[in-house]
């Protein structure tokens, strides 16, 4: 149990809003209904691209990806918030613990490449439409999505590789979560490898796949204003606008949260951003995309009408 004067714990306590018993009664409701929306909404959203053969194209292959994995970004941690706000004892065993954080790690990291993908698929639907179907050939577009797994999987991998390394001083997590940079804050003494991992890795997967973003939406916005016709522009305003929303939302979240200065932002803070950024952008994602999407809306209203004792919308 012991080496080196440092204990292996095998029992964390996860303060999260302890502090203001009043707040979690109605965080807890807050919480449940969003992540009951967001397993709802990203279902549907599966479902629909798995059954409907109008919708067997990349961007929708993307973006069942996208679903799945807010599904498992929120089934990582929501379910242990939604226990412990109910809970006087707001524990988590050492294996959970890892386990949570590595899921998060590597659905965060995923989802920051899969959203520079499908920006990169939106250029080319607009801006090379007629190559398009040999450009993002389904071939191309499954291993487009592999590597965005791979590559999050890993990293994320590597992450908790490197945090486990670390000793703890203390076991009360000042958290909802087992989030990394809320273990890390635990660490008996200061880690040069392990900053030099977490600063590669956030660099490789928000400020790169960011950059890739802007520049395939600066040669996208170069192609709009040259169509002439109006409802030509709309039409392609309408198609990029659902992703350029979800990329805002989230990197803004994730930016604020891996690449700000530690002492800019309390914790409370941190706690409210973590929380918007994991149960209020996956519930958001669905309705962003299908909201003013036709195919979308014809697609759920046919699998409603299949429904028993559902009447037809």
């Amino acid at each position: 149990m012991q080496g080196e004067n440092f204990t292996v714990w095998s029992l964390f306590f996860l303060e999260g809003f302890s502090r203001y018993p009043r707040l979690e009664i109605v965080l807890f409701v807050f919480s449940l209904v969003m992540y009951l929306v967001t397993l709802l909404g990203n279902s549907t959203l599966i479902l629909i691209t798995v059954l409907d053969s109008r919708l067997q194209t990349p961007m929708y292959l993307f973006l069942g990806n996208l679903s799945f994995m807010d599904i498992c970004y929120t089934s990582a941690s929501i379910p242990t918030l939604l226990v412990n706000l109910l809970s006087s004892k707001k524990t988590i065993i050492f294996s959970g613990c890892v386990v949570q954080m590595y899921l998060s790690l590597s659905m965060g990291s995923t989802e920051c490449i899969l959203l520079a993908v499908m920006a990169y698929d939106r250029y080319v639907a607009i801006c090379k439409p007629l190559r398009y179907p040999i450009i993002m050939n389904r071939q191309v577009c499954v291993q487009m999505a592999t590597l965005s797994w791979v590559t999050g999987c890993l990293t994320a991998l590597l992450e908790t590789s490197f945090a486990l390394q670390i000793p703890l001083c203390g076991n009360v997590i000042d958290h909802f979560t087992c989030e990394i940079l809320a273990v890390l804050k635990l660490a008996c003494m200061s880690s040069l490898l392990m900053d030099m991992v977490m600063l590669v890795v956030s660099i490789l997967l928000l400020p790169i796949p960011m950059l890739l973003i802007c520049i395939s939406y600066g040669f996208i916005l170069s192609t709009i204003l040259r169509i002439s016709s109006t409802e030509g522009r709309n039409k392609a305003f309408s198609t990029c606008g659902a992703h350029l929303t979800v990329v805002i939302l989230y990197y803004g979240a994730a930016l604020s949260m891996y690449l700000k200065p530690s002492s800019s932002n309390s914790q409370e803070i941190d706690k409210i951003i973590s929380l918007l950024y994991g149960v209020l952008t996956p519930m958001l994602n669905p309705i962003i995309y299908s909201l003013r999407n036709k195919e979308v809306k014809d697609a759920v209203k046919k699998l409603l009408s299949k429904v028993p004792l559902v009447p037809s919308v």
